[in-house]
């Protein structure tokens, strides 16, 4: 990777990873030495990208880089470096109507009195719990609004005390990759992340060099103590928290 930056990317999730996970996610910060170790990165590397959840532009505002291009959504928001607006996939803008519906009428005042936050994703809408004064009965709540989104016909997905409810089309940072990297020339990619949607970058990532697409990938996984046992299991190299993807990019942009 490092002996050959024209021809790698580094893609990295965020949340977890760049920065540390906090009770309300809005209050989440990457660290200023993170970030500038990014700039490094992104001057010396062919791609650099961040792949997260939020939508793109709040992942933007996030790590505040423009010359880094970043996919929100999970994949569905492409905001390329330089560019002021992210490009959605077609096919959801109809299903991010419908998803939008369904998270104002799933917004009740019990919800309210639980503490549960929704966040609008674009295509998708998340309910969090972390933080709630009764997180058991808040659950219970989460729980109530999943089976309403799958009778709906809609899809669930749950990550760290969180539901997230996306449309039935396939929407993950695997398909987000290989979209992003469809028109790359490439020998390697790495990859980090922290939580149970990073593992379908993992995927990705191996069947793109059985396909022969890349010579290399690398799968970083970052250890936490509420993160899936899946993403130490599948990875290549393990990190430890946040601290440890510091230390990474430190040696990544190294001369």
């Amino acid at each position: 990777m490092r002996l050959n930056p024209s021809r790698s990317a580094i893609l990295l999730d965020i949340d977890g990873t760049l920065a540390p996970i906090v009770e309300n996610a809005a209050a989440a910060q990457v660290p200023e030495a993170t970030r500038q170790l990014l700039i490094r990165i992104a001057r010396r590397y062919h791609m650099v990208a961040c792949v997260s959840g939020r939508q793109a532009s709040d992942a933007r505002a996030m790590v505040a880089i423009g010359t880094i291009t970043y996919l929100g959504s999970h994949g569905a928001e492409l905001l390329r470096a330089g560019w002021t607006e992210a490009e959605v996939d077609p096919a959801l803008e109809d299903w991010a109507r419908r998803i939008h519906e369904f998270g104002r009428e799933a917004d009740t005042t019990d919800l309210h009195r639980r503490r549960i936050r929704i966040e609008d994703k674009g295509p998708i809408v998340a309910f969090h719990w972390r933080g709630a004064p009764d997180e058991e009965a808040a659950r219970a709540a989460i729980d109530a609004v999943a089976a309403r989104a799958e009778a709906a016909g809609l899809r669930t997905h749950w990550g760290r005390k969180v539901l997230e409810v996306r449309p039935p089309v396939k929407i993950d940072k695997g398909a987000g990759i290989t979209k992003l990297l469809a028109d790359v020339e490439l020998d390697n990619a790495l990859y980090v992340g922290d939580d149970a949607t990073d593992l379908d970058a993992f995927r990705t990532l191996v069947q793109m060099v059985e396909d022969g697409r890349l010579q290399r990938a690398i799968r970083v996984g970052v250890r936490s103590d509420e993160g899936p046992s899946e993403i130490t299991s599948q990875a290549d190299i393990v990190v430890d928290g946040t601290s440890g993807v510091e230390q990474l990019l430190s040696l990544l942009a190294a001369d």
